[in-house]
């Protein structure tokens, strides 16, 4: 039976290296000198420091536009509260969401069976599994969840004949 997987992926290293240039842009930018701006990652977990609310801004959107450059989606960004820290500062949490969560997959398994085509989803995991008898009808359903999901990137991979 061909089949294929509807995943939601961000690349590792790209997120480090849209980090990277962020807190290099920052340490080298006029208006943030003798400050305390950073970014720091840990895993899919992004934590922006500054000194105040308007610097912790600046650095979130120079933290967006490398993202940007990086093909990394802003759906999968989901920002946290703004943390007090001590001496006055400020931090903000971000996080970056992968995989297909279950509400997400559930909506996507309604999409298909809705839609009529001849094709089966199946929650495993992360990812959501959809099979059919004929690789034209899997390919219709990419071009339906391509237009209909827009609340989170979708990739479609392991296609199998």
């Amino acid at each position: 039976m061909p089949s294929f997987d509807v995943v939601s992926e961000v690349d590792k290293q790209e997120l480090k290296n849209a980090v990277d240039q962020c807190n290099k842009e920052v340490s080298t930018r006029f208006d943030f000198k003798g400050s305390d701006a950073r970014v720091e990652q840990a895993d899919y977990v992004l934590t922006v420091f500054a000194d105040d609310d308007f610097k912790l801004d600046q650095v979130k959107d120079v933290l967006n536009n490398k993202l940007v450059k990086r093909n990394i989606d802003i759906r999968t960004v989901e920002v946290k509260d703004v943390q007090k820290v001590s001496g006055g500062k400020v931090k903000q949490e971000i996080t970056i969401k992968t995989g297909v969560e279950t509400e997400l997959a559930k909506k996507v398994i309604r999409l298909l069976k809705d839609s009529k085509l001849k094709v089966q989803g199946a929650i495993q995991g992360d990812t959501v599994r959809v099979t059919g008898a004929k690789r034209d009808v899997l390919q219709e359903a990419i071009a339906l969840l391509r237009k209909e999901v827009t609340e989170l990137p979708l990739q479609f991979n392991n296609f199998r004949d």
